[in-house]
C-alpha cells in the first residue's frame, strides 16, 4: 500500500500546483472573457484587422467592423456595439445638442494617423506620363477641396510644382459618401487653411461652422465629385481613374498603389505623411479632459519634419464612475466583454504599436500608450498598469518608430528643384530600419517624402484595372503588454509530472502483485 499512498500524495500535489500555476497566469483583475464586437472608423481599419487577426488567433473573441466614425458612435450610444472607433465625437452628431449617452464612455487615442492627398494625374493631355511627385500647398489643397481651383493647369498647382504646369484638365474631386470621420478631419483642416472661402462655402451649402463637418457629398461645389463609399473604394476609384484627387488614410495608398502628394508645412517643407512625420506633428496636438483632440497646433507645426493632416483615431469605451474621465457612467454589465476589451486594449497599448509605421500609421508616444493603460483601469475599475520599456513592446518606449517610418528623399518635378527638406539623421532615407523618435521636436529626422512606394505608374493609369474592394491582410503580431505573462511555475510543473511517472508504474506493479479482495458467498 506505500505505493498507493505516494501515488495519491503526488496527484494531490499536481493538482494544487496546477491550481496556483493558473492563478499565476491569469493578469490581475482579469475576469473570464466574452465575445466583444465593435464597428465604426475606416480610417483606423487597418491597424484594427491587424490588431483583431492577432488576438483571435490566440483566442481572444473580438470583431470590428468598419463602417464610419458616425456610424460606430450611433451603434455605441444604442447598446447595439460593445466599442467603437472613431475620429469623430459625440458633439459633431448633433451641433449644438447636449451630449446624451446614458452608458458613459471614454476616448482613447490607440493609434496615430494621416490623411493623405491622394491623385491620379500625368504631365500630358492623352493620359501618358502619369505624376508621382506632385507638391501641393495647403492653400492649393483648401481651394480645390472648396471648388474655387477646378482645372489642373491653374497657376496656383504650376507655382507649388516650379513653374511646371499640367494640363488643362477639369479636376475630380474624390470624397466620401455619408458621413465620415475622415471627412471630419479633412475639413476641419481646410477650414483652419482657407477660413474665409470655407465659411463662404459652408454657407452656399447650408452646412454648420459651429462643429466639424461630417458629410460634403451633397455640397454643391466641387462641381465635379465623384464620392466614394469607403476608404478603401474611395482609394481603389483613385488609383483607376486619371484626372482625380481625394482625401484617405495614408494606409489604403500603400494597399492600392496611389500616388500621395507632398504636402508643404509651415517651416517651408514638402512632407509626406510617414511616421516620422505624424509623429512629429502630433506634438502639437492638445488633448482635453475627455481626451478629444485639438488639432490645430498639428495644421501649423513649425516643426520642419510636421505632417499638418496628422490626427489620433480612438477607441471608445464604457467605464466606471471616476474623478479623471467625466463622461464616465457606469462599468459594463457583462463582466466577460469586461474582460476582452481589458486584454484587447493592453495589447493594443503595446504589441499593437509594433508595426504601425508599416501599414501607414505611426505608434503612440509612451504617454498615450500609457492613457490605454489607464483607460483599462477606469473600465475595470482596478489600478492601471505602468508600462516601461520592460514590460511594453511598443517602439517608442526604446527610442523608436518601427520599421517603415522614414519617408524616401524629396524627387524633382518636371524644373522644380529636389530635396528641398530640413536636415536630420538620416535625412533621405528609405531604410526600413527602426527610426529613432528622439529629436523630433528638433527637425531629426526626414522631412521630404516621396511616393515610390506607393505610386505604381501601373497602377495610375485612367483604364488600370479595379482592385477588388477589400483591406489588405496584415501579419498578426503576438500577443503583449502582459496579456499572457509566463510563469517559472511551468518547469517545475512539468518536473512534477516526470517525478510522479515512475511512482505510478510502481504503484500498478504493486497493485498487480497483491492478492485480489472477493466477498465470500
Amino acid at each position: 500500500m506505500p505505493a498507493r499512498v505516494l501515488t495519491y500524495g503526488v496527484v494531490v500535489l499536481a493538482v494544487s500546483l496546477a491550481g496556483v500555476f493558473v492563478a499565476a497566469n491569469t493578469p490581475a483583475g482579469a475576469a473570464a472573457t466574452s465575445p466583444a464586437n465593435g464597428q465604426g472608423s475606416t480610417y483606423a481599419a487597418l491597424a484594427f484587422q491587424q490588431w483583431t487577426q492577432s488576438v483571435q488567433n490566440q483566442g481572444l473573441n473580438l470583431n470590428y467592423t468598419p463602417t464610419s466614425s458616425p456610424a460606430g458612435l450611433e451603434a455605441y450610444s444604442q447598446n447595439t456595439a460593445d466599442y467603437a472607433g472613431t475620429e469623430a465625437e459625440f458633439s459633431e452628431l448633433l451641433p449644438g445638442s447636449p451630449v446624451n449617452v446614458p452608458r458613459g464612455f471614454e476616448y482613447t487615442p490607440d493609434v496615430a494617423g494621416a490623411t493623405a492627398i491622394m491623385y491620379n494625374v500625368a504631365l500630358t493631355p492623352s493620359g501618358q506620363d502619369p505624376i508621382s511627385s506632385l507638391r501641393l500647398s495647403p492653400m492649393t489643397i483648401a481651394k480645390i477641396f472648396l471648388g474655387k481651383i477646378s482645372n489642373w493647369n491653374d497657376p496656383a498647382i504650376s507655382a507649388d510644382n516650379g513653374g511646371v504646369t499640367l494640363p488643362n484638365q477639369h479636376i475630380t474631386v474624390v470624397c466620401r459618401t455619408g458621413q465620415s470621420g475622415t471627412t471630419a478631419l479633412f475639413y476641419d483642416f481646410v477650414n483652419h487653411t482657407d477660413p474665409s472661402d470655407y465659411a463662404s462655402w459652408a454657407a452656399q451649402n447650408g452646412f454648420s461652422t459651429g462643429s466639424r463637418l461630417l458629410e460634403v457629398d451633397n455640397a454643391s461645389s466641387p462641381t465635379n465629385m465623384a464620392c466614394q463609399s469607403g476608404s478603401d473604394t474611395e482609394a481603389n476609384y483613385i488609383a483607376a481613374n486619371r484626372w482625380t484627387i481625394g482625401y484617405d488614410e495614408f494606409g489604403y495608398a500603400k494597399v492600392y498603389n496611389d500616388n500621395v502628394a507632398w504636402v508643404q508645412n509651415a517651416s517651408g517643407n514638402w512632407v509626406q505623411p510617414y511616421a516620422v512625420n505624424i509623429s512629429a506633428a502630433l506634438q502639437s496636438a492638445q488633448l482635453a479632459a475627455d481626451t478629444s483632440q485639438d488639432l490645430t497646433g498639428v495644421y501649423t507645426s513649425s516643426n520642419p519634419a510636421a505632417y499638418p493632416i496628422s490626427a489620433y483615431s480612438y477607441i471608445l469605451v464604457q467605464c466606471a464612475p471616476n474623478s479623471a474621465r467625466p463622461t464616465c457612467t457606469s462599468p459594463y454589465t457583462n463582466p466577460g466583454v469586461q474582460g476582452t476589451l481589458s486584454q484587447f486594449m493592453s495589447y493594443v497599448a503595446c504589441a499593437g504599436q509594433v508595426h504601425m509605421a508599416d501599414i501607414g500609421y505611426a505608434p503612440l508616444p509612451p504617454q498615450l500608450s500609457q492613457f490605454l493603460a489607464d483607460a483599462v483601469g477606469y473600465m475595470t475599475n482596478q489600478p492601471a498598469q505602468q508600462l516601461n520599456a520592460g514590460n511594453c513592446s511598443n517602439p517608442t518606449f526604446s527610442g523608436s518608430l518601427g520599421a517603415g517610418a522614414s519617408p524616401p528623399p524629396l524627387p524633382p518635378i518636371g524644373n522644380a528643384p529636389g530635396g528641398s527638406a530640413a536636415s536630420g539623421a538620416g535625412s533621405g532615407s528609405s531604410s526600413r530600419a527602426g527610426t529613432s523618435a528622439a529629436g523630433l521636436a528638433s527637425a531629426a529626422g526626414t522631412t521630404g517624402g516621396t511616393g515610390s512606394s506607393t505610386g505604381s505608374e501601373a497602377a495610375s493609369t485612367s483604364n488600370a484595372p479595379a482592385r477588388a474592394s477589400k483591406i489588405k491582410a496584415a501579419a498578426p503580431a503576438a500577443l503583449g503588454g502582459g496579456l499572457l505573462p509566463t510563469s517559472p511555475l511551468l518547469p517545475l510543473l512539468a518536473l512534477l509530472v516526470l517525478l510522479a511517472a515512475p511512482v505510478v508504474v510502481l504503484s500498478v506493479k504493486q497493485r498487480k502483485r497483491e492478492p485480489h479482495d472477493s466477498i465470500v458467498p
